[in-house]
């Protein structure tokens, strides 16, 4: 049985994701606060993490900062935050889904069923392409043996093209295997992202296809 963790300070959603949750299967454990979930986290061995943002005593943002410097345990952000800025802050610690409130809890048992079974999937390690080099144990890429930093969600997208590297990847799909959630400006989340990436580690390293998507140069 998979056990989730629900750090929540509004009673009644932690009490009614609690139930869901369970009725689907799952075993849960609730936090009040930012650093009620921390404590729990290191004491459970949580299958997922549910967190909100906005948390007495330790925000959410920071909390998911302290689980990644100890695990990649999956994380689904569950907040009233909308704006674009909080939501690419939250990819960018490598959460695996932003759910925005108020939200459709069929909606979102299906998104935590899906996480979970993508964190089953096999995936290779070291890729390579060029004179790019990445390993995901490490989570280090190298260009030319020069060592690049990216962000969570620059590094999970440069993996997504180095794992099909002859593939020509449309927006839509790019948004299916990384985000897998509605939203009105993922073009711009998406260019946001790449251009990054080309500026780090080269203007032609990505390639836009007019009309169809991106590919490696």
């Amino acid at each position: 049985m998979k056990t989730i963790l629900i750090v929540e300070d509004e009673k009644d959603i932690a009490e009614m994701l609690s139930v869901f949750l369970e009725n689907e299967g799952y075993r849960t454990v609730t936090a009040g606060d930012g650093l009620e979930g921390l404590v729990l986290f290191q004491k459970e061995r949580a299958d997922l993490v549910i967190l909100d943002v906005l948390l007495p005593k330790l925000d959410g943002f920071s909390l998911c900062k302290k689980i990644r410097e100890k695990s990649e345990v999956p994380v689904i952000m569950l907040t009233a935050l909308s704006d674009e800025d909080s939501q690419l802050k939250g990819y960018d610690l490598m959460i695996d889904e932003y759910v925005t409130k108020p939200f459709s809890i069929g909606v979102f048992l299906k998104k935590v069923a899906a996480v979970l079974r993508r964190r089953e999937e096999p995936r290779q390690e070291h890729l390579a392409w060029g004179d790019i080099f990445m390993d995901r144990n490490s989570h280090t890429v190298k260009v030319k043996d020069r060592e690049v930093y990216l962000t969570g969600r620059e590094f999970e997208l440069l993996a997504l093209f180095l794992s099909d590297p002859h593939r020509i990847m449309p927006k839509e799909y790019i948004m299916e295997k990384l985000w897998k959630y509605d939203y009105d400006c993922e073009d711009a989340i998406i260019y946001t992202h790449i251009k990054n990436i080309r500026k780090k580690l080269g203007e032609d390293v990505i390639r836009n296809i007019r009309g169809v998507g991106y590919k490696l140069a």
